[in-house]
């Protein structure tokens, strides 16, 4: 059974490993969407270049969540090796995942705003939508977070043993250079 056990922190690895790989992809393609529409050799119409950009911009959030989601599997779960039975862990990784999925729907909202402003006006209150999950996502986010400082007093020695992982995850970054 521990041999079982320690299989996860490979697997979270490869699952960190593959939404690194995605995310080198979505940029590839967002670059070929910004480039299509800022290259001066195409005689696309300006709405035509507006939606590449717009498509980029949007392949670069969804790829900026999923590098971010990539790095945090990868920090809280095989250099951390953390396990999500204590309340102080479950609060940092849902604090990091809500942050990058709230602003990629919020950046996601606003590219579909300039789009279908323009192109279907109808789909507008289906982006405000989005808009408003977004936004009851923060709030919620919230919430949770204010209800929850009192695990922070009730485990102390979680909070403390998380600052110094945080410190030697820190080090790591620093000799490597990032």
């Amino acid at each position: 059974m521990k041999a079982f056990v320690r299989l996860f922190p490979l697997g979270h690895f490869v699952i960190s490993v593959l939404f690194v790989l995605c995310a080198l992809a979505l940029l590839g393609f967002a670059v070929a969407e910004i480039y299509a529409g800022l290259s001066p050799w195409t005689d696309a119409a300006r709405a035509s270049r507006l939606d590449s950009v717009l498509n980029g911009i949007a392949l670069l959030t969804i790829a900026v969540a999923a590098l971010e989601l990539g790095q945090t599997i990868f920090e809280e779960e095989v250099q951390r090796d953390a396990h999500m039975s204590a309340p102080t862990r479950v609060r940092r990784f849902l604090s990091r995942f809500l942050v990058v999925l709230v602003v990629s729907l919020s950046i996601e909202t606003l590219v579909a705003v300039f789009h279908y402003s323009r192109e279907d006006p109808t789909m507008l209150p289906y982006v405000a939508c989005v808009g408003f999950v977004a936004a009851a996502l923060l709030a919620a986010w919230g919430v949770f977070v204010r209800l929850n400082t009192a695990a922070e007093t009730l485990e102390p020695e979680a909070m403390a043993q998380a600052k110094r992982e945080d410190r030697k995850v820190e080090g790591a970054r620093k000799t490597r250079g990032e």
